[in-house]
């Protein structure tokens, strides 16, 4: 048993800081006890001397195959290659406070496998919710170039119901979590446009249909305003960008308990250093709607939808290493509170993902994945970008 003292506590749930607490860890990274004051004998015992204490951070939505400065690479990518970016993006991700990721979507199904060496106990570090191959339509978002085997090396080809039910079974089959279905075209796509719709309804209704009979979600790749509301139909668990979300759509999201990942950093990554060094559509697209997709993410954070901290790492100039707290600074600027944003890589995120028995927060019977900053996270976000923070992952020093 070793028990961290002297921390000022921010468990990922309540808004406050809980001064002079005290966490007991287990041998199997669990905690056991949480308390203010003298804690019972321990083991060991880890002064934090008044730091500020607050769970690791979850990323919801990211692409370990890719490579943040090169969205080019992504054609001629080998299995070989995706696995050595994965591994290198993982490691990037836990030594930045990020514990936990949902990828949505890697050629190979290479998240899935390293989910599975996770599950077996054989790869430690921040652990994946999988989703495997993204659904998508011939031509549409995700149809990449063609692999060595004839299949296209990122997304299943979907052109009807029944191959949407094939390909979800598919991925199943080899451990996927979630599901991810493309609902619209995006600024990364060559050939369409991000108002585009791509697959229909009724082919994302058999995605939900089979994921929720097999404990899965379904997270939709939707960035035009006629693709969100054929997602919404379609009973999706979460609306990922959502640039051009109306009002309507924001109450019934809020209704019905559906997230919204909007990954605000793709788009200032591109507009920050994207001229000149990636495609002209890519600018022109991402110039399009970037005055929109602030405003209404902002609108969305008024009505009281459940706003994700997801960045889509890996796309152009969206680093694995600072994204996520750069999301976090982002969605303060569209008029989150410090509180609302944190709970978007915390207690929302592990609802979205279904984590929330063993991760999200700070509580007894949850893993101890756990940050140590200088200053109060719920006064700013920026104390989360702190280079030099103390991680721990299940109760082990990140070193």
């Amino acid at each position: 048993m070793t028990t961290f003292t002297n921390l000022n506590l921010f468990n990922g749930n309540d808004n406050k800081i809980v001064e002079n607490s005290y966490l007991t860890v287990d041998e199997k990274g669990k905690i056991t006890a949480v308390g203010t004051g003298k804690p019972d004998s321990s083991d060991e015992v880890v002064d934090l001397h008044g730091k500020y204490v607050m769970p690791g951070l979850i990323n919801a939505h990211t692409h370990l195959m890719m490579v943040p400065d090169d969205s080019d690479k992504l054609e001629y990518l080998s299995e070989t290659e995706v696995t050595f970016l994965a591994l290198k993006h993982l490691d990037t991700l836990l030594h930045a406070g990020v514990t936990y990721i949902r990828d949505c979507g890697c050629a190979f199904n290479t998240d899935i496998k390293l989910a599975n060496l996770q599950a077996e106990g054989s790869l430690k570090g921040t652990e994946i919710l999988p989703s495997g191959r993204p659904m998508t339509m011939t031509g549409g978002h995700g149809d990449f170039k063609e692999g060595l085997d004839g299949e296209t090396t990122m997304g299943h080809l979907i052109d009807s119901p029944d191959a949407m039910r094939k390909a979800v079974r598919q991925n199943f089959k080899l451990g996927a979590k979630n599901i991810k279905v493309m609902a619209t075209g995006g600024v990364m796509s060559s050939t369409d446009q991000v108002d585009d719709t791509e697959l229909t309804e009724g082919e994302m209704a058999v995605a939900v249909q089979e994921a929720h009979t097999k404990h899965m979600t379904v997270a939709s790749h939707a960035q035009g305003n006629r693709g969100i509301q054929l997602s919404l139909d379609a009973g999706v668990d979460s609306i990922e960008h959502g640039i051009y979300v109306d009002e309507k759509q924001a109450d019934f999201m809020k209704e019905h308990n559906i997230y919204l990942v909007p990954t605000l950093n793709a788009c200032a990554g591109i507009d920050k250093y994207g001229v000149g060094k990636i495609p002209d559509y890519m600018i022109k697209k991402n110039d399009i709607v970037k005055y929109d997709f602030f405003k209404n993410i902002g609108m969305a954070l008024k009505k009281g939808v459940k706003v994700v901290v997801g960045t889509d790492a890996g796309t152009p100039f969206n680093s694995f290493e600072t994204g996520t707290t750069d999301e976090l600074a982002l969605l303060t600027s569209v008029g989150a509170t410090p509180y609302q944003a944190l709970l978007g890589t915390t207690k929302y995120a592990a609802e979205l993902l279904r984590i929330t028995d063993e991760y999200g927060s700070l509580e007894t019977g949850k893993f101890a994945d756990f940050l140590v900053l200088d200053n109060n996270p719920l006064e700013s976000v920026e104390a989360v970008a702190q280079t030099d923070k103390t991680i721990y992952k299940k109760g082990e020093l990140v070193k």
